[in-house]
C-alpha cells in the first residue's frame, strides 16, 4: 500500500514496515476452570516488535467472554480472565491466537 500526503509526497509505502504472522493457533480454556493462563513460544517476538490478539472462531456462549493477551519476550500469554480487575469473570471456550511480528 502507498499513501501520499496532501502535498503529494509519499508518506507510507511497502518498504516502511512489514507485518507477518509469527503464530496462529487455537487456544481453549475448559468450562468451570479457575483463573489461569497459557504460554506459547514465539522466538524472536516480544513487546517491542510484536502484538498478540485473540479472535472468536464462533458465536459467544454464556461462559465465553474475551480472553486477554500479553506479549512477553519470546512468549505470547493468553489469560481466561481480565488481569487488572480482581472480580473478572472466568472465560471458557476456544479462540484463535494470532501473533504478529512487525518491523
Amino acid at each position: 500500500m502507498r499513501i501520499w500526503g496532501a502535498d503529494g509526497a509519499l508518506q507510507l509505502d511497502e518498504n516502511s514496515f512489514t507485518i507477518r504472522v509469527a503464530l496462529s493457533i487455537l487456544v481453549t480454556f475448559p468450562v468451570g476452570g479457575s483463573k489461569s493462563n497459557q504460554d506459547f513460544a514465539v522466538p524472536g517476538v516480544g513487546p517491542g516488535n510484536g502484538t498478540a490478539i485473540v479472535i472468536p472462531i464462533s458465536d459467544y456462549s454464556d461462559s465465553q467472554m474475551q480472553f486477554e493477551t500479553e506479549m512477553l519476550e519470546g512468549v505470547a500469554r493468553v489469560y481466561n480472565h481480565t488481569r487488572t480487575f480482581a472480580a473478572s469473570t472466568i472465560s471458557s471456550g476456544t479462540m484463535r491466537l494470532i501473533v504478529m511480528r512487525w518491523t
